[in-house]
């Protein structure tokens, strides 16, 4: 399967260990497929943990899982990551209102305002639903915990629409980074990270070349229903990536797979 043009380095490096061979069925030798996703994963994480503490520390007076939850729908490339879109998006999260969402959609990427709209609004309703601990949790079980919660209302018929498989996990992802001790040991898939997108891509990509033996489960848009299964056996897949190199977390894979997989022409700058 012929690769898209390289728009970053990851894929620049995987271009070239794919001509390279030397893996399964003239695939790129596995080994070195997994080293440069480990190093452009962890110095992907190096930023997001800086982003993430950042934003924090700025908004350290509100509640820390709204600020997760709107730093999530940055990442998925609806809205722009700046603390003018962070403040009337967490004021949102906790009382919706005309102003702040006015001011919210002004800071929206190429899908326009809409996604933002839906996503803040999902997130108001599940913030309602569901009540999380004023602090992030201490240890990956109490994360567990409270993404078990999170996730039982979206899996049943009351999903708010646009919850689905990036704001139904992202806000978990983006609070594992703001605790580098704990997330390094996330070393299974007792968190669900989101599947689709350039994730999905990656792992798509690692099928092709015959990195992986499974192809991913279908992805599931934003705005679409997802499920369990398809969130578990994706991040099995991933699992599957972390156990083929030690030293790494399921984060590191996760955000070596985003590299791989991203089109944005912007990620080349990155780092």
């Amino acid at each position: 399967m012929p690769l898209p043009e390289p728009v970053n380095e990851t894929q620049r490096r995987f271009a070239e260990l794919c001509r390279l061979g030397g893996g399964q069925k003239g695939g790129p030798a596995r080994g070195k497929v997994l080293e440069l996703l480990y190093e452009s994963g962890s110095t992907l994480n190096r930023h997001a943990h800086k982003e993430v503490t950042a934003m924090l520390a700025e908004f350290s007076e509100e509640n820390p899982w709204h600020v997760c939850f709107a730093i999530g729908i940055c990442w998925g490339r609806l809205a722009q990551l700046t603390p003018e879109f962070i403040a009337p998006a967490v004021r949102l999260l906790k009382d919706w209102n005309s102003e702040d969402l006015n001011t919210a959609k002004k800071y929206h990427y190429e899908r326009g305002p809409m996604p933002i709209e839906e996503s803040l609004s999902g997130g108001h309703s599940m913030f309602k639903i569901i009540t999380p601990s004023p602090n992030l949790p201490d240890s990956l079980k109490e994360y567990q915990k409270a993404q078990e919660r999170w996730l039982k209302p979206i899996m049943g018929p009351s999903r708010p629409k646009y919850m689905g498989s990036w704001n139904a996990t992202a806000m978990f992802m983006v609070a594992l980074f703001s605790n580098n001790d704990l997330s390094v040991h996330l070393d299974s898939p007792v968190i669900m990270l989101p599947p689709g997108g350039p994730v999905h891509k990656g792992l798509s990509i690692l099928y092709e070349h015959h990195i992986l033996s499974e192809k991913p489960f279908e992805k599931a848009l934003n705005d679409k229903e997802t499920d369990y299964s398809s969130l578990y056996n994706n991040n099995a897949l991933m699992e599957n990536i972390l156990k083929g190199r030690l030293n790494w977390s399921l984060l590191d894979v996760h955000s070596g797979l985003y590299m791989l997989g991203t089109r944005l022409a912007e990620s080349d700058r990155w780092f």
